[in-house]
């Protein structure tokens, strides 16, 4: 296990001691799992897939889900809409926090940015119609700066 896994699963225990809820060792392992998928989001059937090759190998698809829903539920991990799929919040520290999910419609990596200009606007918005906002997920899809760079250089106006 690597350091940046060992302080984030240190992290988790703690909360999750703080709130009071139970973390399994199949939700300790699922989480361990997203970590692994530096910037990518993965299925619930990828991390099934994946599971066959962790302490989980005989983990069900209603194993892995009712670990995902914990993890959500707890703010560890995000739910990527468009996609259904699943990675690692990148400030789980902070209870509520607003953020914009950029993803790479080539090579799959997916960066969370925090978006506090954003949610003053939505939040303005909102009031102007008398409009609670509980929850906002913003995804935007495109290219990221090394797949722009790779098709832009491997058109033939630039060889």
């Amino acid at each position: 296990m690597n350091l940046h896994t060992h302080k984030l699963l240190i992290q988790t225990k703690k909360i999750c001691a703080q709130r009071q809820v139970r973390l399994t060792p199949q939700r300790i392992e699922v989480l361990k799992l997203i970590s692994k998928q530096y910037q990518k989001a993965v299925s619930a059937y990828d991390l099934l897939h994946l599971s066959r090759t962790s302490s989980l190998p005989h983990a069900k698809p209603s194993t892995i889900y009712r670990a995902l829903n914990f993890l959500l539920k707890q703010g560890f991990i995000h739910r990527i809409e468009s996609t259904n799929k699943f990675m690692l919040c990148q400030n789980f520290l902070e209870l509520s926090h607003n953020f914009i999910f950029f993803i790479c419609n080539h090579c799959k990596q997916v960066t969370e940015q925090a978006i506090k200009e954003i949610e003053i606007i939505l939040q303005h918005k909102a009031k102007l119609t008398g409009f609670n906002i509980h929850n906002n997920i913003i995804e935007s899809h495109g290219l990221c700066l090394q797949c722009t760079n790779k098709l832009i250089f491997s058109h033939p106006l630039y060889k």
